[in-house]
C-alpha cells in the first residue's frame, strides 16, 4: 500500500512531503530495519522528487541527513508505518 502526505514542522513554516510503500507484514530482506516499509521518500514541500532528502527503495539510495527536522519527520514515519 502507498501512503503520501505532508508533515509540517517549525510551527507550520516548513513542510516535508513523503511517499511510503508499506506492507502488512515486515520484510527482513527489503524493509527498513527489517520492517514493513520497502520504499520511502522525503523532500521539502515545493521541491521536486529529484531533490529528495531521504530515498529508500529496498535499500538506501540517500540516507537521512543530520538535520533535526528531517530526522524528526523520518522518525514519525518509521513509528507510523514500520
Amino acid at each position: 500500500m502507498w501512503s503520501s502526505g505532508t508533515i509540517w514542522m517549525n510551527e507550520g513554516k516548513t513542510g516535508y512531503d513523503y511517499q511510503v510503500k508499506h506492507y502488512e507484514e515486515p520484510s527482513e530482506t527489503y524493509g527498513i530495519d527489517g520492517g514493513r516499509i520497502s520504499k520511502l521518500h522525503i523532500k521539502k514541500h515545493g521541491t521536486n522528487w529529484g531533490n529528495a532528502l531521504v530515498s529508500y527503495e529496498r535499500g538506501w539510495d540517500r540516507h537521512c541527513p543530520d538535520e533535526y527536522e528531517v530526522k524528526a519527520v523520518y522518525a514519525l514515519l518509521i513509528e507510523k508505518f514500520n
